[in-house]
């Protein structure tokens, strides 16, 4: 199976116990605690279900440990102050980040964030999260005597109508960190993880399929690969499993999330029968498949200047016919590209029923605008489509769509 580039070393066990978090972007604010060390296993923890991390070190917890530990184990340079590149704003400010973890919070970091106070980078951080209602989890760590303070209470029980705790644990004389895999349940939930789509298959086909003609030229489909990709996100924000089935599109696919990268509408059908065996619960085809392929592709090159050239094209077969028979019970989407917006409920409706879909997202594909109306119809609802535009809405409407069918079913 092939995958994507990761960029530096330390980014390669992303995505390789899970796809809960892929595509989100983490930061992790570590304060001086002697729990800090523990901070190193919570974003590998992190990363390797699907998340980008980034960590916010305060300068006594730097004297803990060594900032390039972070840099190491995340592939990200680790903020330990505050710049003119205001970079806890870069962090943090609207839409910049998915979560925020303090990992640990010692009761001084808990007390500036509950009186707005900015003494450290990662007080900042957690003021400007606070503002802009990124989801935060603090995880405490410090003595037992420090956790029991009035004061230290009044904090926690102000904050707790913002923030989610997760521990401390108390025993022998601490208020123990949160251990990392505690930390992960919370990072699912937080990032919107469905009962119905946690710990489920789901298969995604995605981008376009190019078909050769000679050694350089092919028949290529229109398909940027990004509505595919986003659904592909949103299923594994939802605590999905998620793998890909992703032809030669121009949007990267979410990071963490398993890749087999195919070129032809053959390639593709191949990687799409190899993966259904394992029969997964959801399957999702938004590739741009071909219709049609060069009956006989030239091994050479044609040569150039020739007064015409004929190329004798060959049906390829449907291939999202082909998965009901093999996942009968699996949930499956089918997308169907349509000419005018008035056209697309009985465009959906119709493909829906040749291929046996739960649901069909129509997509008006006049004037090749990228914004146009999308349709998303389903088998209990076929007449009340829901109009979604855009990539991300779209992957909102299929995502809500299949929770439906997981929870009828």
């Amino acid at each position: 199976m092939a995958r994507a580039a990761r960029g530096p070393p330390a980014k390669d066990i992303v995505g390789t116990e899970g796809s809960g978090l892929a595509g989100r972007r983490v930061v992790l604010c570590v304060s001086g605690s002697v729990a800090a060390y523990r901070a190193i296993d919570v974003a590998r923890l992190l990363m390797r279900h699907g998340a980008d991390v980034k960590c916010v070190v305060s300068a006594s917890a730097a004297r803990l440990i060594r900032p390039g530990y972070f840099r190491w184990a995340t592939g990200n340079a680790p903020v330990t102050r505050l710049t003119g590149r205001m970079e806890h704003v870069e962090l943090t400010d609207f839409g910049r980040a998915d979560l925020v973890v303090a990992y640990p919070a010692t009761a001084n970091t808990v007390g500036m964030m509950a009186a707005g106070i900015d003494g450290t980078p990662v007080a900042t951080v957690l003021t400007v999260a606070l503002g802009t209602r990124v989801p935060v989890i603090v995880c405490m760590a410090m003595h037992a005597a420090m956790h029991a303070n009035p004061a230290v209470r009044r904090n926690v029980a102000f904050l707790r109508r913002r923030v989610t705790f997760v521990g401390p644990s108390l025993a022998g004389g601490k208020a123990r960190a949160a251990e990392p895999g505690g930390v992960l349940r919370a990072a699912l939930a937080a990032v919107g993880a469905s009962a119905s789509l946690r710990g489920r298959r789901a298969l995604v086909v995605a981008g376009p399929t190019a078909e050769r003609i000679d050694a350089v030229r092919s028949i290529v489909s229109h398909s940027s690969g990004e509505t595919g990709s986003a659904v592909a996100a949103e299923l594994a924000r939802a605590g999905a499993r998620v793998r890909m089935v992703y032809g030669p599109g121009c949007h990267a696919p979410p990071e963490g999330i398993p890749v087999r990268r195919v070129v032809s509408a053959a390639e593709m059908g191949a990687a799409v029968r190899c993966e259904l065996r394992a029969c997964p619960d959801v399957v999702v085809m938004a590739a741009a498949v071909a219709d049609y392929a060069p009956a006989s592709p030239r091994r050479s090159k044609v040569r150039s200047g020739q007064a015409g050239l004929a190329v004798r094209l060959r049906p390829v077969p449907k291939l999202v016919a082909s998965v009901r028979r093999r996942c009968p019970r699996a949930v499956l989407v089918a997308f169907k590209a349509e000419a005018g917006a008035s056209r697309l409920r009985a465009a959906g409706l119709a493909l829906m029923g040749s291929c046996g879909a739960d649901v069909v997202v129509a997509n008006d594909v006049s004037g090749g605008a990228a914004r146009r109306p999308t349709a998303v119809l389903t088998r209990a609802s076929p007449r009340a489509a829901v109009r979604a535009r855009g990539p991300r809405e779209v992957a909102r409407a299929v995502r809500a769509a299949v929770e439906s069918a997981l929870d009828d079913d």
